[in-house]
């Protein structure tokens, strides 16, 4: 009985001292310059603006599952923004909200990254109601990582085989015609084909929101698809988008 209690009341001092101390080996911790916990959503994407049919959309593929639930967001008459890399999820509520109130993607990046601790693990793509293009990649994302901006597009992407992938995705982005989903998903297609992350395939999406787009002009999302596991998940994306006339209208065969 007498070592019952002795034991006790050693666990009673040594527990605070091992809670000060630390998470026990093997645990999540933040030490230094580690990134903060959160998943490595390591990917390519490219948000856009088509400024004749006032759309706004994100399409991205990635060794992720279920990339589809943390990368697009979008809204109408505001703009577009993918996150990723040590995604923080906030981010994208945050860059639709300062871009609501006049800011350009550049400030808004500044603005919402400057309150981010773990800014230097983040990656995210923006384009605002006009279409203005910004893109920031933190200088320990996962390489090959970087990005580029152009005329109503960001296109961005972390731990893939190079930067074809993205040098791929523009091209195919502004030589395509047609409506704005179609496009996205033609760039997400050529940047898979020129290697895309370079761990290997699991999901992809394709969101596009348009003012009272949405079934019989009720909501916003005028497309929105994801295939969140599978071997080959863009040609599948591309697929299933294929089943509405809305993702090809007016593209000539």
């Amino acid at each position: 009985m007498n070592s019952f209690f002795k034991m006790n009341s050693l666990a009673v001092i040594l527990l605070p001292l091992l809670m000060l101390a630390g998470p026990f080996p093997g645990g999540p911790r933040i030490v230094g310059n580690e990134p903060p916990l959160g998943d490595i959503v390591a990917t390519f994407s490219i948000a856009a603006h088509d400024p004749l049919a006032q759309e706004w959309g994100v399409a991205v593929a990635s060794k992720y599952l279920a990339v589809g639930a943390v990368v697009p967001w979008a809204k109408p008459e505001t703009g577009a923004v993918a996150t990723q890399s040590m995604v923080n999820v906030l981010l994208g509520n945050q860059g639709l909200e300062l871009m609501s109130k006049g800011k350009s993607p550049g400030q808004a990046l500044e603005e919402m990254l400057q309150a981010d601790p773990g800014r230097e693990f983040r990656q995210v793509g923006l384009v605002d109601k006009d279409g203005n293009g910004g893109s920031y990649t933190g200088k320990k994302c996962n390489p090959w990582a970087g990005g580029k901006t152009g005329k109503n597009f960001a296109c961005q992407g972390n731990l893939l085989a190079g930067p074809q992938v993205i040098d791929a995705m523009v091209k195919a982005f502004e030589e395509t015609k047609g409506p704005l989903g179609y496009r996205l998903a033609l760039s997400l297609d050529a940047g898979d084909k020129a290697g895309g992350d370079k761990r290997g395939k699991q999901s992809a999406a394709l969101l596009v929101v348009k003012k009272n787009g949405g079934p019989s002009g009720m909501g916003d999302r005028f497309l929105d698809f994801r295939v969140d596991d599978h071997a080959d998940p863009v040609p599948e994306l591309i697929r299933i988008a294929g089943l509405t006339s809305r993702f090809k209208a007016g593209v000539k065969k």
